[in-house]
């Protein structure tokens, strides 16, 4: 699904240059929920930046889905984040005037949806995140966990095959968070891939493999629980093997 092949990342003034990703190697396969930790400065958001097309960079390779985005011109870069990402932020970033309905429509609108199929996927987005029945509120009238779940089903209504979250769970307490996690992995296992950046240890090791970043490259990439999704997919769901090196990881 997303993989990245010495990939490096350089931040040039007139007086210094910053490496944010040097020999940067990583492979994630379609079905994941992957985590990514690192200290402050570690290169993440950087990373999660590129991944999104959001940001170019200086050499290596970057397969998304199997399309190799090296060269591309903005135009065609837009395209291809429309058609295979979706993007949860820390901030919620909905629309105050807007209520639910209309929140997750924007970007629908912008990809050409016919009005019908905007409302076909609007619903089943809100339905998936459990707010069907609020969608004509507005976001000063949910609480804070319930606005990321209207995030999350901006996200969704596109139906993209990579999801990436930048700290989803960061404005929110304790239970709001383990929540927002709940639903995270409830749509990793009906087989969206997940990438998500996070500085909470205990959310973290939720997924199936967290991936520590330290200066710009890859510290390690461990396996932690079979994927949901390929258990599914093979009849499986004893996930016995915890802790195991996925040494196929490493591109």
């Amino acid at each position: 699904m997303l993989r990245m092949k010495n990939l490096s990342k350089v931040y040039r003034t007139h007086l210094i240059e910053t490496h944010a990703l040097r020999g940067f190697d990583i492979h994630v396969k379609e079905g994941e929920f992957v985590t990514v930790t690192g200290p402050s400065g570690s290169g993440k958001t950087t990373f999660l930046n590129i991944a999104g097309l959001l940001e170019e960079f200086n050499d290596g390779d970057y397969l998304l889905d199997g399309v190799n985005v090296k060269g591309m011109n903005d135009n065609a870069r837009t395209r291809l984040r429309n058609e295979k990402l979706g993007f949860i932020f820390q901030g919620f970033n909905l629309i105050p005037d807007l209520n639910l309905f209309d929140n997750v429509d924007v970007p629908l609108r912008y990809r050409g949806f016919n009005t019908a199929e905007r409302k076909e996927r609007i619903e089943d987005a809100l339905a998936q995140v459990g707010l069907a029945s609020r969608m004509k509120h507005y976001p000063a009238e949910l609480s804070g966990g319930q606005q990321q779940r209207v995030a999350i089903a901006r996200a969704l209504a596109g139906s993209p095959k990579l999801l990436l979250a930048d700290e989803p769970t960061g404005n929110l307490d304790t239970q709001m968070a383990r929540s927002v996690m709940e639903l995270l992995e409830e749509i990793n296992a009906k087989g969206t891939t997940i990438l998500m950046v996070t500085h909470d240890p205990e959310l973290a090791v939720r997924a199936q493999r967290n991936v520590h970043i330290i200066d710009g490259q890859v510290s390690d990439l461990v396996r932690k629980v079979p994927s949901l999704y390929d258990a599914k997919a093979e009849g499986k769901t004893d996930t016995s093997s915890a802790n195991e090196v996925d040494s196929s990881a490493v591109a």
